[in-house]
């Protein structure tokens, strides 16, 4: 059975994007990419609402020759994973490895979980506040950045509680820390 992951990059006061949707105060630091390019390799399915998908398929096409080494290997790997977009408004997706699925459904989640040889990423929080009601997500993988933005799109969802348990830990020189949990059953 495949874990479901929840990673996300949030401010200090708990947002992935800024009262504009703006996230460039997120990119992280060669180090700091490098460790989420281990911790991604381990997954084989991407699950992503819209939004998400539309920053994340650059990557299928990003042309790596002339890019850091962090850079190439992030793009190798996310290539390298299958896709499930979540969209009511999208009319298609683009990338290879990518199907597009019109409603959020649990119990194909679920399922999906059961039969999954490689752990499964969620991405973007509509979509993971969703897993995370549905009691799916089994490990949030949580990277501080070291800045505060006042306002914008949560990391979590305002209406759940669970208990969880610190796996790991660490800090980085540019101030980024990086917190690994999991559910408490």
């Amino acid at each position: 059975m495949a874990r479901l992951i929840y990673t996300a990059m949030a401010s200090l006061d708990g947002y992935i994007a800024d009262s504009e949707g703006k996230f460039d105060w997120a990119m992280p630091s060669e180090e700091v990419h490098a460790f989420v390019n281990d911790l991604e390799r381990n997954a084989g399915t991407y699950l992503y609402g819209r939004r998400m998908y539309e920053t994340m398929v650059w990557w299928e096409n990003i042309e790596t020759a002339d890019e850091p080494a962090v850079v190439q290997d992030y793009a190798r790997i996310w290539r390298a994973a299958d896709k499930v977009v979540y969209s009511r408004t999208l009319q298609a997706v683009s990338g290879a490895r990518t199907r597009l699925e019109r409603n959020f459904d649990a119990e194909s989640v679920r399922r999906m979980k059961d039969s999954a040889t490689a752990d499964i990423s969620v991405g973007g929080a509509h979509l993971a506040g969703e897993a995370i009601r549905a009691g799916l997500v089994d490990e949030y993988h949580l990277f501080i950045m070291p800045v505060i933005v006042g306002g914008g799109t949560r990391w979590l969802p305002d209406d759940v509680r669970a208990k969880l348990k610190l796996l790991d830990e660490r800090r980085f020189e540019n101030g980024t820390v990086y917190l690994h949990y999991s559910i408490v059953a």
